[in-house]
């Protein structure tokens, strides 16, 4: 009998999307040998100011980055909901599609897993899917033990070449992987943009001719609605 798939969650708001973002999806992939990983846009984020890129801008960034690997996937999951987002509310809805919280695993940078405690429905997210805490934002995954320590009892340290077979996948944990990601953040990545620098090394070239060619980040966004080629690139690759 063959197992069941795992897939992988990496949400954000992608604004924009970056090298950084794509290496955490491909260590949690390696580490735990994921079917895929979905790229999860989200249109309201709760904890941060408004995106300077729409979100069909940002779908279509995130679903330009994805074209180079078959593991990736873009999901709109988010993107439709005018509401702010939260992770409880995604992972509830893919539980009523058909996903058993074991199937997934929600990857964080450990920068953001420390406020773990701050998400919506903590404690009780955690019971709702793997959660998959790379080394990110000068924090090691391996710290957690010591930031979270009433968490510890339910981390497991994984090695960037895998080893998820070893372990009981049947009950969701927290898995924590120290593997070296670019130091690279969108808030950066729009400053560069805003001082003309180049993006080479940051964003996949795609991603840095789609910013290019709609002159994002460099002027207020317009009020007539998303760009209509941003749009149809979402409604492409919707999964």
């Amino acid at each position: 009998m063959s197992r069941p798939r795992r897939i992988g969650l990496l949400g954000g708001t992608f604004d924009p999307i970056h090298l950084g973002h794509l290496a955490l999806a491909s260590a949690a992939r390696a580490a735990l040998a994921l079917d895929e990983v979905r790229v999860v846009p989200a249109r309201v984020p709760p904890h941060r100011p408004q995106p300077g890129a729409s979100v069909y801008h940002r779908f279509a960034m995130a679903a330009l980055a994805a074209v180079a690997d078959p593991h990736l996937k873009v999901d709109d999951i988010e993107a439709q909901d005018p509401e702010r987002t939260y992770t409880a509310v995604t992972l509830r809805r893919l539980h009523a599609a058909g996903l058993a919280p074991s199937q997934i695993f929600f990857i964080a940078g450990a920068d953001a897993f420390a406020e773990i405690a701050t998400w919506r429905d903590y404690p009780h997210v955690l019971e709702a899917a793997h959660f998959v805490v790379i080394s990110r934002g000068g924090r090691t995954a391996s710290s957690m033990r010591t930031t979270l320590p009433e968490l510890a009892s339910r981390m497991i340290a994984l090695p960037p070449s895998g080893g998820a077979e070893a372990v009981d996948l049947a009950h969701p944990s927290v898995f924590l992987i120290d593997t070296p990601i670019p130091p690279i953040s969108s808030t950066a990545i729009r400053a560069r943009i805003a001082e003309g620098i180049s993006l080479d090394g940051h964003v996949p070239p795609m991603v840095a001719d789609h910013i290019a060619r709609h002159d994002l980040y460099r002027r207020v966004p317009p009020t007539h609605g998303p760009d209509a080629a941003a749009r149809e690139l979402h409604e492409q690759e919707s999964v």
